[in-house]
């Protein structure tokens, strides 16, 4: 029996999916979590076959909980649904086997296929986003980052300080301040705002070949 959670931290998206779900594919009851800890809770009461899973939650990045959650339940099959660009997250995505990949701006006919794959198990919904590492040296530059650092990224792009990400994530603000430091000498910007710059280039031209 296929058990499904969605979670994701606005309300009327878990509503929407749960409805397109229901009517289109004849699921019934889905679950809801709309934070990490939510998500960890439902997680331990039962188990899921199916998730479909946002990256940015209430209570932070769901980059923070996959790891656990795969090594915990290994066979569980994961929808990545969100409007964040799947470039900066792909290779820590995959390395936990998660390829299942669907943006929130796709189209009506795009999501409705990609969820019928998902929720009746078709294998060939991985992601496919095709190569840009000739545009910088080095490989893709997401790739350069270690998971922790792109959590730290996502908040420095959301216009946080330091210390404004350090109580979101719990650590101290020289740590994060390290962790600043090694992205912008990582992405070889002198600040925040030319490493916006230089990220905006690189989304624009991977979303152009992301078919």
């Amino acid at each position: 029996m296929k058990e499904f959670l969605i979670a994701d931290d606005h309300h009327v998206v878990r509503k929407g999916l749960m409805v397109i779900c229901q009517q289109e594919f004849g699921l019934g009851q889905m679950d809801q979590a709309a934070s990490c800890s939510e998500i960890m809770s439902a997680l331990k009461k039962k188990r899921y076959t199916h998730v479909i899973l946002d990256l940015v939650l209430r209570d932070g990045m769901a980059l923070e909980i996959i790891p656990n959650i795969m090594r915990l339940y290994p066979d569980l099959n994961v929808l990545i649904f969100t409007i964040q660009p799947i470039g900066m997250y792909r290779a820590g995505l995959e390395h936990y086997g998660i390829t299942n990949y669907l943006s929130k701006t796709a189209t009506e006919r795009e999501t409705l296929r990609k969820l019928k794959d998902f929720v009746y198990g078709n294998s060939n919904n991985r992601v496919k986003v095709k190569s840009v590492d000739h545009l910088l040296p080095g490989g893709s530059f997401f790739d350069r980052f270690t998971p922790r650092e792109k959590v730290v990224l996502h908040y420095l792009l959301q216009g946080l300080g330091s210390t404004e990400i350090g109580d979101v994530l719990g650590m101290k603000q020289n740590t994060i301040s390290t962790f600043k430091k090694r992205i912008l000498e990582k992405s070889d910007a002198r600040n925040v705002l030319e490493l916006k710059e230089l990220i905006d280039i690189f989304i624009e031209v991977e979303q152009s070949q992301f078919k």
